[in-house]
């Protein structure tokens, strides 16, 4: 039996298709913004999103953490979740890049009310504390189990920030999950925010990438960070290209991921051992075993039965469906799982 592999969406192959398209990709140096399949990229993503610019980036991390540093000065406060990507899973970046600290706000699933952000900008008069600077916010929210943001909520979000003069930022890394369950174009979420990250090679199948997108100004100055990042890529039009595939074949095909992911939902929350499911709402299942489990041994359970899958926590596990996750595989993952026995 082939693995099935539910640990992230991170771990998809690119379809033949789109490995025609990456051999064919016309190619130049993009160092020198010359490669045309690089700048194809970002003028379709931009368009895609209602911005002026978009920049290419090896990963969603440096999207994120490029856009924090060009957002903030050393000594700012950014406001996020306490739940966010950027706080918890991209190794102290923003302190370590930005040199700013973090406001946490304790949110749903990592959603948070526009009355949060107001109650925690910091008084600009007030010496003694940091400038908040930047509020972030991240949809589908990943430790929260794909948690969707209610667009409503975003824009009060937005009318607090531009009340405050901050920056509003969206780490957008399953941002496509989003619009497809949502049934949004993502012009609306260009609208609402300063800056967007969105990843290519998680629900969308691309091997690599992410793109950051903002207006002209912030795009030019975030083309600098990446530099010193040292995300200067040279002939990068071969994983560009990929990309590319994904937004013209691969957001609609999400639906597909999310109904499986509510399949398997349906399946836990009616298995003895399983205490809860997080509402299931796009292409990630976060359910919490009861007490008397260990997350180790059902782990070790499930690779008995060559299927990989994560913990997010002591008894917390984690199953992501995506390109390469198919019914049949969701009948073996259910399977599994009810036939497994705690000890």
């Amino acid at each position: 039996m082939p693995i099935i592999d539910v640990r992230s969406d991170t771990v998809t192959l690119p379809t033949a298709a789109m490995r025609d398209a990456m051999s064919q990709a016309p190619l130049g140096d993009d160092v020198f913004g010359e490669d045309p399949t690089v700048n194809k990229l970002q003028q379709k993503a931009a368009e895609l999103f209602g911005m002026e610019a978009a920049l290419f980036c090896p990963t969603g991390t440096m999207t994120n953490q490029i856009a924090i540093k060009v957002h903030t000065q050393p000594g700012d406060e950014i406001i996020c979740d306490r739940l966010s990507h950027i706080y918890l899973y991209e190794g102290g970046g923003l302190a370590m890049h930005s040199g700013c600290s973090v406001r946490l706000l304790d949110g749903d699933r990592g959603r948070f009310k526009a009355e949060a952000v107001e109650a925690n900008v910091n008084a600009r008069h007030d010496a003694h504390l940091p400038w908040t600077r930047l509020v972030s916010v991240e949809n589908t929210v990943n430790k929260g189990g794909g948690a969707l943001w209610d667009l409503t909520e975003l824009q009060a979000v937005k009318r607090v920030c531009q009340k405050h003069s901050l920056g509003l930022h969206l780490d957008g890394a399953r941002l496509f999950n989003a619009i497809v369950a949502m049934r949004i174009r993502p012009s609306e979420f260009g609208q609402v925010f300063d800056s967007i990250s969105v990843c290519l090679s998680k629900g969308l199948g691309a091997p690599v990438g992410s793109l950051l997108l903002g207006n002209r100004e912030f795009i030019q100055k975030a083309h600098r960070v990446r530099k010193v990042m040292g995300g200067g890529m040279r002939q990068a039009g071969v994983i560009a290209a990929a990309g590319l595939y994904a937004l013209d074949h691969h957001i609609e095909r999400l639906r597909e991921d999310h109904a499986r992911a509510q399949r398997l939902g349906q399946t836990l929350i009616s298995l003895p051992y399983v205490a809860e499911v997080l509402p299931v709402e796009t292409n990630i299942v976060i359910f919490e075993l009861k007490e008397h489990c260990d997350g180790e041994a059902f782990l070790k359970y499930l690779a008995q039965q060559d299927i990989k899958a994560v913990k997010m926590g002591p008894r917390l596990i984690r199953f992501v469906t995506h390109l390469n996750v198919t019914d049949r595989d969701v009948e073996c993952i259910e399977s599994a799982v009810t036939g497994y026995k705690p000890s």
